[in-house]
């Protein structure tokens, strides 16, 4: 507050509101005059002065009081707002710091970021399609492992047929061995009963000779020998005719028999051949089956092992790529926040500044 008085009258001078080239913020000032010519109202305070025109006369002291208030609360309210403009320019110049050091033109580049994320998105992608390509293999892999199963278990069935055919057949094998080895007995049997026979019969000749012989002797001057000799000859030619005829029908029915069996053991030889011929067949596509099987287990096996290390190593390059991308979100959520706190300190001191503002403008219109 100047040292003046308050004089007779006072005048309507002009207030002025400088901004100081310092920078944001009052600099100048408020500056006027109460009064002709007198000492004003200058730098936050109330000169002496008188209006001009007219004399009002001195002033009160209530008035005075209230004008040194007014005085001092507007040079208060002048140094706050100056505080808080250089305050505000502070934090401004802070916010553009921030803004150039984190912001989206500020030094930090994260485009190789981006480039290895691709390159990994990539490579994920080149391995789901690889790992797609290798659960394809395996399914046909597996359904060819299957079709090899079912013809093993149909040509498994065939042999076993064929092993009971040749096994049933194996009891009629021995029923014509057996019925061979018989006919072999009875065929001796009826050959040495024909040479008895024939034996008796040259012995029984023999005594007919001999008798009749001895009857011709005898009966040198009877008639009736020419009858016996010719009823011995007749009875003779009917034996041999009926030995003829035996040994005949005997050979006949020996052939025959012969022949049967020689037939059916032709026909179960060739049977039994054609049998161990389809079960050496069957046997080579068995080992061959059962070999290609070993194979494709094998192949099998190895495609599941390669299918747990490209998913083992893809597993660990993911783990990687999340604990890259971890902290990226973790700094990117910080400045968030902090953007936001200082979002929200500007728009309160944004609000401080307005209230002074409207302060000041209050109490122009009421020194006015």
């Amino acid at each position: 507050m100047s040292s003046g008085r308050y004089g007779g009258g006072m005048g309507c001078g002009s207030m002025g509101v400088g901004v100081g080239s310092g920078g944001s913020g009052f600099g100048g000032g408020y500056g006027g005059s109460f009064g002709g010519g007198g000492a004003g109202f200058s730098g936050g305070s109330f000169g002496s002065g008188s209006f001009r025109g007219r004399n009002v006369g001195i002033l009160s002291n209530d008035e005075k009081l209230t004008m040194q208030s007014l005085n001092e609360r507007l040079a208060s309210y002048l140094d706050t707002v100056r505080n808080l403009e250089m305050e505000n320019a502070q934090l401004e110049q802070l916010i553009r710091e921030w803004y150039q050091k984190q912001g989206p033109t500020g030094t930090k580049d994260y485009s190789h970021y981006y480039g290895k994320i691709e390159d990994l998105q990539n490579q994920l992608v080149t391995a789901a399609v690889e790992t797609n390509r290798v659960l394809l293999d395996l399914d046909n892999t597996r359904m060819t492992a299957e079709d090899f199963r079912i013809k093993y278990e149909t040509e498994y069935g065939l042999r076993q047929n064929v092993e009971a055919d040749i096994n049933s057949l194996r009891p009629l094998l021995d029923n014509l061995t057996l019925s061979r080895s018989d006919l072999e007995m009875q065929f001796e049997s009826l050959k040495e009963e024909m040479i008895d026979l024939k034996k008796n019969h040259e012995e029984e000749i023999k005594s007919l000779q001999t008798q009749s012989s001895g009857d011709v002797n005898v009966e040198v001057n009877a008639a009736p020998g020419e009858d016996l000799l010719k009823k011995l000859n007749d009875m003779r030619q009917e034996y041999e005719h009926i030995i003829q005829k035996n040994r005949e029908e005997v050979e006949r029915w020996y052939e025959s028999k012969m022949e049967e069996v020689s037939q059916q053991v032709q026909s179960s030889g060739q049977e039994v051949e054609s049998s161990n011929q389809q079960i050496s067949v069957l046997r080579h596509d068995y080992q061959s089956l059962e070999i290609e099987l070993q194979s494709q287990i094998s192949m099998v096996q190895s495609l599941q092992s390669n299918l747990e290390d490209t998913e083992r190593r893809y597993n660990m390059q993911l783990q990687q790529i999340q604990g890259m991308i971890g902290p990226l979100e973790e700094e990117l959520a910080s400045i968030r926040c902090e953007m936001e706190s200082q979002n929200e300190e500007y728009k309160m001191l944004l609000g401080i500044k307005t209230r002074l503002e409207q302060e000041i403008a209050q109490y122009r219109a009421l020194l006015e």
